[in-house]
């Protein structure tokens, strides 16, 4: 067999994979003992595993998460409220595929934003995409964008995301036009997608913090009635850390 014209095929077809493991395969003495079939289904094997990574990797490029973060690293040594069932159970990205969100609450400190990032980089590795935004920029970012008119275009790209973190939620007051494009972007993404919220707000504040009853009502309602909610209490771990040094 003329292994050169092989290889070459395999990699004009972007299929390399392949061609790295045909070629890894011709090195080894005693590749002919194996059958067609079973040499065939190694390099099948070899192309799928390439292409998972690399939609692995462009996928957590892709989402700018604030931290590297993993829910096998989560710290429930210090006493801060974390439901390990629920915790387990939100793993598994059931609720990805059911398109319905999560809120993460608690005092400054309490690991909010590691536990949003670890949720986006478990639904990256099931083949979920991911972004990860503080709030206000992403709110600049959309109302620079209705000037300029790439706001319908942004809107459509976020809405096509499966995983959107909205991070410091109610950290900043937002003006109307804030408001009423935070209601586009969620009602965009309504029982399409699913959103992570974190906020250092309890809940029962939120509607107070947005300060407009008809969009209060109008903004909440696509997200809390079908979404968890993480309660995290206790003090905050960078203090626990540094009392521990």
């Amino acid at each position: 067999m003329l292994t050169h014209p092989t290889l070459e095929k395999l990699r004009s077809m972007k299929l390399f994979g392949m061609a790295r493991a045909l070629q890894e395969q011709l090195e080894l003495p005693n590749v002919y003992d194996l059958t067609f079939e079973e040499r065939l289904g190694l390099l099948l094997d070899r192309e799928l595993t390439e292409r998972d990574n690399r939609r692995y990797s462009r996928q957590l490029k892709k989402a700018q998460l604030r931290q590297r973060a993993a829910l096998e690293d989560l710290d429930y040594s210090q006493p801060r409220g974390l439901d390990r069932s629920l915790i387990r159970s939100l793993a598994s990205c059931q609720w990805l595929a059911e398109h319905r969100h999560l809120c993460i609450t608690g005092a400054t400190g309490t690991g909010k934003t590691f536990l949003a990032c670890a949720f986006a980089h478990q639904a990256i590795r099931q083949g979920y995409s991911a972004r990860y935004f503080r709030m206000s920029r992403l709110l600049q970012e959309l109302t620079l964008a209705r000037g300029d008119g790439r706001y319908l275009t942004r809107l459509q790209q976020l809405a096509k995301t499966q995983l959107l973190i909205l991070d410091d939620w109610g950290l900043e007051p937002l003006d109307e036009t804030e408001k009423r494009i935070l209601l586009e972007l969620l009602d965009d993404r309504f029982e399409r997608s699913s959103t992570l919220i974190a906020s250092q707000l309890p809940i029962e504040l939120w509607h107070p913090f947005l300060n407009d009853p008809t969009l209060a009502d109008a903004i909440l309602d696509r997200i809390l009635h079908s979404a968890y909610r993480l309660e995290l209490n206790g003090e905050s771990l960078r203090k626990a850390r540094v009392k521990d040094r």
